[in-house]
């Protein structure tokens, strides 16, 4: 059984909630990431997705000016390291979610996201 913690990516992408849309628009570019991970210090305070910029964008055209904290969604799904993939993504399937915080004790340790995935279901189809 491939575990969480085997395949997710530990360069986390964080920004601070007060950091503009635009902001986050253009690290998440820069870095090729989906998501960011918005930190309040060392705690998640919640997650910026590109759906996220996408819905700020098509309610108010002026959102790129708006701080995070206002579309960033903090009511997050999480998992732990030694959880499988399998239960990875069913998780992400039921909340309708394409990015999975890592915590550990607390701490956010690494982002599991459906690319990542599909690319281990990729890889473990071409071995076979």
């Amino acid at each position: 059984m491939t575990t969480v913690g085997e395949t997710m990516n530990t360069q986390l992408v964080t920004m601070s909630a007060s950091s503009s849309l635009a902001e986050a628009a253009s690290v998440m570019s820069q870095r090729r990431v989906g998501s960011v991970l918005i930190m309040d210090g060392e705690q998640l305070a919640g997650i910026l997705t590109e759906r996220d910029i996408v819905r700020a964008i098509s309610h108010d055209i002026g959102a790129p000016r708006d701080e995070i904290a206002h579309w960033m969604t903090s009511t997050l799904q999480t998992i732990e390291p030694g959880q499988s993939l399998e239960e990875a993504r069913d998780r992400m399937d039921r909340a309708n979610i394409r990015h999975l915080p890592v915590t550990e004790g607390g701490k956010v340790v690494g982002m599991l996201s459906m690319r990542d995935l599909i690319r281990i279901g990729a890889a473990s189809t071409r071995d076979r």
